[in-house]
């Protein structure tokens, strides 16, 4: 199946680049230059994954915009920023708006290629779970790997792609300690330290949205995180 990629920047050199790059790893391509024109087309059909620059045309944080209206169509579409902007305030704005990575245009094309790749092959083990683990339950908490659903005490919470792998690889085995690393690895995903950091803190902050005791994600400093019942 021939996945399709959303490229929304501005500026046309570099939607092209990142077009033919992506094209010879076997995608289909998808170019916008504005949040408009991309929202137009999402509203017929959603890409497979979106890559999106901060600033667009006469938007200075429209694909901050155009990344919540995303989320608001689909909750496990995977979002990639791709900008130039580096300051730890957007990263952490870009996350908390729903996306599950934060690059910068720095970052290798074949980095860039691997991280994608990443995601998609998460998403194939979604839909392929193994039977015993496809439904998971640790007290209050469901995870199910058919309906990629996620509950807490009855309730069904929306999570990220990124977001629910974190979730699965800690619930899976309460009380052992993962790394970022194992996280990322059991995650599918390819990032720096500090994003798993955010994805955290925006995974408790969802729990205690609906539960203001919950404090099931533990933190062992300088090893990792942990589930606890």
């Amino acid at each position: 199946m021939q996945r399709t990629i959303a490229v929304v920047e501005d500026e046309p050199a570099l939607r092209q680049n990142y077009a033919d790059v992506l094209k010879n790893q076997g995608y289909r391509v998808a170019l916008f230059a504005n949040r408009n024109d991309a929202v137009q087309a999402f509203n017929a059909q959603l890409p497979d994954l979106a890559l999106l620059d901060i600033g667009l045309e006469n938007e200075v944080d429209g694909g901050f915009e155009l990344c919540r209206q995303l989320r608001a169509m689909s909750a496990t579409m995977p979002i990639i920023f791709l900008t130039a902007r580096d300051s730890d305030l957007d990263t952490i704005s870009g996350l908390r708006l729903g996306a599950d990575d934060y690059l910068t245009k720095d970052i290798s094309l074949p980095n860039l290629c691997a991280r994608i790749a990443a995601f998609f092959r998460r998403i194939d083990a979604a839909n392929n779970p193994d039977a015993e683990d496809s439904v998971i339950k640790r007290g209050p908490l469901t995870l199910d790997l058919n309906r990629f659903s996620v509950q807490w005490r009855d309730q069904l919470l929306e999570f990220t792609l990124t977001e629910f792998w974190i979730v699965h690889s800690l619930a899976r085995r309460p009380g052992h300690v993962k790394s970022r690393e194992q996280l990322m690895e059991d995650a599918r995903i390819v990032v720096d330290d500090a994003t798993i950091t955010s994805h955290i803190k925006r995974i408790r902050n969802k729990f205690i949205q609906i539960d203001a005791n919950f404090d099931c994600i533990d933190t062992v400093y300088g090893m990792g995180y942990r589930w606890v019942d």
